[in-house]
Order: C-alpha cells, then sequence, then structure tokens
C-alpha cells in the first residue's frame, strides 16, 4: 500500500530536525530542467504565473536563482519536516514518529510535487514554491501536467511495487496535484477516502481546512499503524471522523464527523 499527500505553500526551515535521516530525490534531472525554466522568469512574471504577491515573487525569484540539487540538511530539509500547512499539522510527523516511523514513511509515503514529481518523506528539499496547477511553459506544453506526463505515475509504481501490504495507492492528496497521476496506468486499486462535517441541517459536507487535516492524520495513522490493507482503513477514527458504510463506495471509504 503506498499513500500519496500534496505538498504545501507554508515551509518551516527553522525547528530543530526531528530525524537526521535524509535522502536526495530521485527526479532530480526533471527538477533541474524546472529550475532552469522558472529562474529565467522575472518576478512580475512569476507573480502573473503563480498569482502571487509581488512580495512572494521577489522571494521566490530569488530562491530559484540560488537552487542547488540539495546534497545535505543544510540549507536543504526532509520534505516531511519543511512542509507545514495543514495536511502536515494533521500527520504531525515531528510529534508522533519514531526513527522506525521514518523508516516505515519512506516505504508508504509519497508527496506529490509540482518541482520534484514524487517525494519520499526523507528527501531533501529546499524552500520553493511552484504548484502543480502553475502554467509553465517547457517546449511541449504549457503546464506541469503535460511537462511529468507519464513520469510520476510510474514512479508511484515502481514504488508501488515494493511497498508492502496490498497492491492499492491510497490518495489523501488534493484534486489539483492528484490530477498529474493517470489513474488508469497505476498497478493497483486506486482508494480515495473522504472526509465530510456535519452541517447545522443535519447534512455533512466537505470542509477544506478540516478535510485537509484529516487526510494527513490518515496519512500518520497509516504509517504509525502499518495498515497495509484495504480493508482496514475503515478501522481510522482520528480527530472524531468515524467510517460511514451507507455513504461510502467500493474504492471512496466515508468518514463523517459531528462537532455538536
Amino acid at each position: 500500500m503506498l499513500i500519496v499527500v500534496s505538498p504545501a505553500k507554508a515551509l518551516d526551515f527553522e525547528s530543530p530536525l526531528a530525524t537526521k535521516k535524509y535522502t536526495v530525490p530521485t527526479m532530480m534531472d526533471e527538477a533541474r530542467q524546472l529550475v532552469s525554466i522558472m529562474s529565467r522568469r522575472t518576478p512580475d512574471e512569476l507573480s502573473d504565473m503563480m498569482s502571487i504577491s509581488p512580495a512572494l515573487a521577489d522571494l521566490n525569484f530569488e530562491r530559484f536563482q540560488d537552487w542547488e540539487p540539495p546534497t545535505a540538511p543544510e540549507p536543504a530539509r526532509p520534505a516531511v519536516l519543511a512542509f507545514n500547512g495543514d495536511t502536515y499539522i494533521g500527520l504531525d510527523a515531528p510529534g508522533s514518529f519514531d526513527a522506525r516511523d521514518y523508516t516505515h514513511a519512506q516505504k508508504v509515503l509519497r508527496i506529490l510535487s509540482g518541482l520534484h514529481g514524487v517525494l519520499r518523506p526523507l528527501d531533501l528539499i529546499q524552500p520553493y514554491r511552484l504548484e502543480m496547477g502553475s502554467k509553465v511553459e517547457h517546449g511541449k506544453g504549457d503546464d506541469l501536467y503535460s511537462f511529468w506526463g507519464a513520469k510520476v505515475t510510474d514512479q508511484l509504481n515502481r514504488d508501488l511495487a515494493k511497498a508492502p501490504g496490498t497492491p492499492a495507492l491510497v490518495n489523501l492528496a488534493s484534486n489539483e496535484y492528484f490530477r498529474v497521476v493517470q489513474p488508469d496506468r497505476v498497478e493497483g486499486r486506486v482508494i480515495t477516502p473522504r472526509f465530510l462535517d456535519a452541517k447545522g441541517d443535519g447534512d455533512y459536507a466537505t470542509i477544506g481546512f478540516f478535510a485537509k487535516r484529516a487526510r494527513g492524520a490518515m496519512a500518520g495513522w497509516i504509517v504509525r499503524e502499518r495498515i497495509t490493507s484495504i480493508s482496514a482503513l475503515t478501522d481510522f477514527d482520528a480527530d472524531g471522523y468515524r467510517y460511514a458504510p451507507e455513504l461510502s463506495a467500493a474504492d471512496e471509504p466515508v468518514f463523517t464527523r459531528r462537532t455538536d
């Protein structure tokens, strides 16, 4: 079983590292190509391309100018400890993983990345911002989906073949990022859990903030509990979520929560 999650815009390159282990990303040739393209863009072009403020454009212009292939955890950082958005707050690797959990996460957890394609948790990254939905002209197309093509799916299949347990890809990524995966070519079932919160009228709906944290919490739970089968996913009950069989489909288990 292999899990995929999205990266985060928020980054943490300052807190103490929870592990000394690290690896180097596997898709570095592609990352170099993208950095070469992005480093030729002006701050104004980056602002328009990524819909970010001039200040953020200036920051990311400098990041692309200074980027070097990461080889040590200074100034780079393991990806699972560098991203700091809602999914990673839910995942809570620094607070809940021990040494064996990090080792297991390397086998079963993958982070989809606009710059790196597929990252393992301990793969070193430098600060960057390049969302998968960005429009990037690269000679064979004008976006990152066409840039990555089948490469991300091919890498996931290689990783899935080595992952323990049932051959299944557990999609805990956002729609923007999972679009880079070609589900019909995945060599296993694709399972997409959904997390719904009760509304005032009694119905349930996806609330982005909570869903992101729940996806991270499930990813962390799968790692810590060594979950290796699709059927075991229904045991997930973190943060008040419970499996709702009446709302679920075979490849789309639904988890609901009431907070009243």
